[in-house]
């Protein structure tokens, strides 16, 4: 398999990640939270995820970059001394020799100015935080890109099942390797494919649950266009991506909300690649392939499609119209 030893820690630093994750929703209090200057919600958990997969990304791959959504600047404030206690108080739960100096170094190890054209990782230690504090769906995003082609992901899903008793599942994919879920609990792990629905009214397409991710009227009306039947499947984050590669959903639209917005990398650059190896498609609203080799945003796509393939270009095509 290519890129084995880079699958492999990556694997190891979601699933700790995940833990962590699963444990802070599950005492989640209001308190615990901050908000960015575009008033969307950071967590304990956002901080402390971040940290934990650079601590172990950072030791195995020194000489890479990294892209992540975090940095530490919120929590070395002293109005967050308290918020600051609780981040380290679960990193250590993780990691106990780790110092606060090295947890906050961890969080900032993507700050430095990265080379899109070579290699890098790219990490949003929670996708769709509001669904976290609402105690439900999220994703654990992680990617490697090289030369500005994603070769591996990795999504931590916690809330979504394995199988329908077995609840936790880390969806990932490598380069030509098949996309694949893994048991968070068993450890198990199975091939995950898309669905072979080739005729849109039968399709099943799902979009953000948040009405400012993407633009649902249009949503609806490239539903009606197609004479799509079925209501919308609505769920946060990246989780989007692996409904559609496992065949739970047959399209993923995140269409553009205003004029000149540009999506990040890290929220999708996992979630393509998996929905690719399990034989499907993503692209831009226009049909062009992602790129990622520019820098922290899709600066030449406008929104995001993925697909099981076989309804790509109907989709498409119906965007277009609408």
């Amino acid at each position: 398999m290519y890129y084995e030893n880079e699958f492999k820690f990556a694997i190891y630093a979601v699933t700790k990640a995940c833990t962590l994750c699963a444990g802070v929703q599950h005492s989640l209090v209001a308190e615990d939270t901050l908000s960015k200057s575009d008033k969307s919600p950071v967590t304990i958990a956002d901080f402390g995820s971040q940290a934990v997969i650079n601590i172990i990304l950072g030791k195995e791959f020194p000489n890479d970059d990294y892209v992540c959504e975090e940095d530490s600047n919120q929590i070395r404030k002293e109005e967050s001394a308290e918020l600051m206690k609780k981040v380290y108080s679960n990193v250590t739960n993780i990691f106990p020799d780790v110092s606060e100096k090295e947890m906050l170094d961890a969080i900032d190890l993507g700050s430095d100015n990265c080379n899109f054209k070579k290699r890098y990782w790219t990490l949003d230690p929670i996708d769709g935080t509001k669904g976290f504090l609402r105690g439900d769906q999220y994703a654990i995003a992680l990617a490697l890109v090289v030369k500005g082609e994603v070769v591996l992901g990795v999504l931590g899903c916690p809330n979504m099942y394995y199988d329908k008793k077995d609840k936790g599942a880390i969806y990932y994919a490598v380069k030509n390797s098949g996309a694949h879920a893994l048991s968070i609990k068993t450890g198990e792990t199975k091939k995950i494919t898309v669905d072979a629905i080739c005729f849109p009214d039968k399709a099943v397409f799902c979009e953000s649950v948040e009405s400012a991710h993407t633009a649902h009227g249009q949503s609806a009306a490239i539903a009606k266009l197609l004479n799509v039947n079925s209501e919308p499947y609505r769920i946060d984050s990246q989780c989007k991506y692996a409904a559609v590669a496992a065949g739970m959903a047959s399209v993923y639209l995140r269409l553009p909300t205003r004029p000149g917005y540009q999506e990040k990398i890290w929220d999708h650059a996992a979630g393509m690649i998996i929905v690719q190896e399990a034989g499907g498609k993503v692209t831009d609203v226009n049909g062009k392939s992602l790129d990622f080799s520019r820098s922290y945003q899709l600066t030449e796509n406008s929104g995001v499609v993925a697909t099981n393939g076989l309804l790509h270009d109907t989709f498409i095509e119906a965007i277009e119209k609408v």
